[in-house]
């Protein structure tokens, strides 16, 4: 029974991060704004978040610091993605070229700012998150293991950023609006809704999103950063495209693929895994060939949202 916890538990440092860039990434295709500079908001949140904690780790500890930092990465996030908003919104710019000059530029500006600024690109931070075992829901059986031993608190941030999804687009006057500047923004706008301002709005959400994921991935895994998330901005992609668009979808497609990436990087730590004569190698491909099987069988029934990717012209009909 200890395995199936260890895998839990490591699970949700892996998937957490993919579920909530995934959300962020829904948020924009939803408004009809392709949005493949994820893995570039993810370092630039990373960074920021990152950077705030090697700031103030003398001054501050604990939960407070990272709550902070979380909100440090979602602000930079939301900065950076109005870049990506301008591009595609006003100037109505190709959204997959304006997408990958983020994702080039991001980890430049990582690695150049921070070496600028402490002669390394590493930055570095003491891990002092760690929750060992929340008081009385740790003791819960089954899911208190699970859950609540052994975790971080962006664990809970990421869940509740799931529900809150969940509720905005399928349940609110906005998230209508959002899913109809998506389909069909002509007929949006003819009922009065503004469709540039939906679509900031929705690239916008996906900076902020997307810059808490790259925070995110980084606190439970390492102790530094060093200007990279692992291609875990590309894999969100293939989470959403798995996912169909669509939150629950979106939710389970997340953790398949954290379950997929626990086996690769924590393959050590399972018994009927660390026996067998495979390559290290081999373990740490096991994300990549599980995305391209999972897509290869998916993206038939793809149900992306209709004017995905397509400039909006007020001017046109």
């Amino acid at each position: 029974m200890s395995t199936v916890y260890f895998i839990a538990q490591q699970t949700m440092y892996f998937a957490i991060p993919l579920l909530v860039v995934a959300l962020g990434g829904m948020f924009a295709e939803r408004s009809g704004v392709v949005n493949i500079a994820l893995e570039g908001i993810m370092i630039v949140g990373a960074f920021f978040g990152i950077g705030f904690i090697n700031i103030y780790q003398n001054t501050m500890t604990g939960q407070g610091l990272l709550i902070l930092a979380v909100l440090v990465a979602a602000l930079s996030g939301a900065l950076f993605s109005l870049f990506h908003a301008f591009a595609s919104i006003n100037l109505k710019a190709d959204q997959t070229i304006s997408g990958t000059a983020l994702n080039m530029f991001a980890p430049a500006f990582a690695i150049y700012t921070a070496r600028m600024l402490q002669g390394v690109q590493q930055i570095q931070f003491m891990d002092t998150f760690y929750i060992r075992s929340v008081p009385i829901l740790g003791d819960i059986p089954i899911l208190g293991p699970i859950l609540f031993k052994n975790a971080y608190i962006t664990t809970y941030i990421g869940l509740f950023i799931a529900l809150i999804s969940w509720f905005v687009i399928n349940h609110t006057r906005f998230g209508l609006r959002l899913r109809a500047c998506g389909e069909h923004p002509q007929a949006a706008d003819s009922v009065g809704i503004n469709v540039y301002r939906i679509r900031y709005a929705g690239v916008i959400i996906s900076g902020i999103l997307a810059g808490i994921g790259g925070l995110t991935f980084v606190v439970p895994t390492s102790t530094n950063f060093n200007a990279t998330v692992a291609g875990y901005g590309f894999l969100a992609l293939a989470v959403l495209i798995f996912g169909q668009w669509r939150t629950n979808k979106v939710f389970a497609a997340a953790f398949f693929f954290g379950i997929m990436k626990t086996f690769a990087s924590a393959y050590s730590g399972i018994p009927f895994l660390k026996g067998l004569p495979i390559s290290n190698e081999v373990y740490k491909m096991i994300p990549y060939i599980a995305t391209l099987i999972v897509l290869t069988f998916s993206s038939k029934n793809s149900q992306a949202p209709r004017a995905e990717g397509i400039p909006y012209d007020k001017g046109s009909r």
